[in-house]
């Protein structure tokens, strides 16, 4: 027979969900953040060398 009442774990699961996208997010943002500026550098680098 089935628990009646709440179902198990679906706050954490909703929480740990939650956590994971926002570490996600941010490690992807990073990540596009150091792209840009190694693109900044290397543009000023050609621009210098010309």
């Amino acid at each position: 027979m089935a628990k009646s009442g709440s179902a198990k774990n679906t706050k954490n699961k909703a929480k740990h969900t939650k956590l994971m996208d926002k570490k996600k997010n941010k490690l992807k943002l990073e990540k596009d953040t150091r792209k840009e500026k190694l693109r900044a550098i290397i543009a000023k680098a050609k621009g210098a060398a010309e």
